[in-house]
């Protein structure tokens, strides 16, 4: 599913600490996904992470692209913009994603997939940098399944939001997910469930549902558990767009 996000998560501590999480690459809710986007289509999306027990709002809109043109191997980079209640905090990130698909060189091989994203431009406040890999397969008709690990503050000091729920530093953890299209009802409806471990400022587990209007026109709607207790929920709509 082409889309994603990361995190209104962190909305108090982005407001106490004036600083931001995450540009998106292609992904299922919350986390990276093994999907690359296609070459030289772009796709445009846009995140919108309400608080669901108060106020707070965080948007984060971009555009991904994708770089090569070779049916085994893509390449996708994107750069997003993000809004928190209206602030414009040095607003843009960079992500980037390199994958094969399944079954790319051999019978039940899975999906794999190694990218970055949240690459700031204002060192120490949006610099959250983050690295990621995942593997991923489709089992019969139970869906796909996905799963990784990711580290952040790649060369540079740990961001804030690597702090957990203690105050220390926790910048490493586990990516997985599971995602199914419903095509016993139909084609057009996608649902899944994403988690990243920790009580940082990105750990979190969330669920949704996508629908498909057109060819090229998707929204998924989501709810998002937050791993740092100090963190309220939050819903999600996500628009997800492909120029053509």
């Amino acid at each position: 599913m082409v889309n994603r996000r990361i995190t209104f998560v962190a909305l108090l501590m982005f407001m106490l600490a004036r600083m931001d999480a995450s540009a998106t690459p292609s992904t299922q809710i919350w986390i990276p996904s093994t999907d690359i986007q296609p070459f030289a289509k772009p796709h445009f999306g846009w995140d919108v992470y309400v608080n669901a027990f108060g106020n707070g709002l965080l948007s984060d809109g971009g555009i991904t692209l994708g770089l090569l043109p070779f049916q085994k191997v893509g390449m996708e980079v994107g750069i997003d913009y993000k809004d928190i209640n209206g602030a414009h905090w040095y607003p843009f990130y960079l992500n980037a994603k390199l994958g094969v698909p399944e079954d790319a060189f051999f019978k039940y091989m899975p999906a794999l997939a190694v990218g970055g994203y949240d690459f700031g431009f204002k060192r120490g406040v949006t610099t959250c940098n983050i690295l990621y890999g995942l593997a991923a397969k489709t089992v019969w008709m139970l869906g796909r399944f996905s799963a990784g690990g990711y580290r952040g503050s790649i060369g540079v000091d740990p961001h804030a939001l690597w702090l957990d729920k203690s105050g220390k530093i926790e910048d490493a953890g586990v990516l997985a997910s599971w995602d199914r299209v419903i095509s016993e009802v139909t084609d057009k409806l996608w649902v899944g469930v994403d988690y990243q471990s920790g009580t940082n400022g990105y750990g979190a587990i969330s669920f949704g549902a996508a629908y498909l209007f057109a060819p090229n026109v998707s929204v998924i709607l989501g709810y998002d558990i937050y791993g740092n207790p100090a963190l309220k929920p939050t819903v999600t709509m996500q628009v997800d767009i492909n120029a053509w």
